[in-house]
């Protein structure tokens, strides 16, 4: 009898902690609008990534931002981030920044995110924090920190998280990789100014899946596609296992979020969901 016991003890305790490994997987969530809402969401994506342009810019009226509100309300996709949020005429680097002007920016924004759930924020902005010609680098480096401190000072007053983000390049040429945001977020030291780690940037910089690990306890965000045409997850069938791993080794429990290009979204977004979530799996030792 305690051997039969046992044995179904044994079982249910099997089940339990398969289920709750199963439940560890980070989500996956979409970077699109949310007029694409219902399609993500029949595709098994949880979570969608609006932009702040489009939800709560300042730019908006009151009543378009309740009627942006009201859609998001409404979705079967949860919008909890954000990307594009500071325009390119706003700057963040060199001469012409106007620190009044940026900090009440964010500060309207926070606002907005506030009454709408979102909870973090972000920090791409290529053209707003590019550092320009002629301005001596270490100084506009060491600007930004000061600047990014203050704006993680608003975050906090709106329960919000800002999560700076790597870009190639291409984009910018301030931080263009992880490791060089992670020196960057170390060096402003708020609890509101994180990373978000752009796997397809890393990519496109030949930046190693290590580096992942070296972010740990700042890294609370991804982005992700494929490095040739920023396609979507599997239309070239690129192997993101070996940062998906380090992403577990982190103990990572951020979303992970697709950020491609689409051409027909009814059709590219169930493969694409379904080729990363398998690859996550592989990552996270399920079966």
């Amino acid at each position: 009898m305690k051997t039969w016991l046992l044995f179904i003890f044994s079982i249910l305790s099997g089940t339990f902690l398969q289920s709750n490994a199963q439940t560890s997987l980070p989500a996956i969530g979409i970077c699109t609008s949310f007029s694409n809402d219902s399609i993500a969401a029949s595709s098994g994506f949880t979570y969608l990534e609006e932009t702040v342009r489009k939800i709560l810019s300042p730019s908006l009226s009151e009543a378009q931002f309740r009627e942006q509100l009201y859609a998001l309300r409404n979705g079967r996709c949860k919008v909890q981030s954000c990307n594009v949020f500071v325009p390119g005429y706003i700057k963040l680097t060199g001469n012409e920044v106007n620190e009044a002007r940026v900090l009440g920016y964010v500060d309207s924004v926070m606002q907005r995110a506030k009454i709408a759930g979102i909870k973090l924020i972000v920090l791409g902005s290529g053209e707003a924090r590019k550092i320009p010609e002629g301005v001596n680098r270490q100084q506009a480096v060491q600007q930004f920190i000061l600047l990014g401190r203050k704006m993680a000072v608003i975050a906090a007053k709106y329960d919000c998280v800002l999560a700076m983000e790597n870009l190639n390049k291409t984009e910018t040429n301030f931080v263009n990789t992880l490791a060089e945001g992670y020196e960057v977020v170390t060096a402003i030291n708020h609890p509101n100014f994180r990373l978000t780690a752009d796997i397809y940037h890393m990519l496109r910089e030949n930046e190693p899946a290590v580096n992942i690990e070296k972010a740990k306890g700042l890294l609370v965000h991804c982005h992700i596609a494929e490095k040739e045409k920023r396609a979507a997850p599997g239309v070239a069938g690129d192997d993101f296992k070996p940062y998906f791993v380090a992403m577990h080794k982190i103990g990572y429990t951020g979303h992970i979020m697709m950020e491609c290009r689409w051409d027909d979204p009814a059709k590219q977004y169930k493969p694409a969901f379904d080729y990363l979530q398998g690859q996550l799996k592989e990552a996270w030792g399920m079966k």
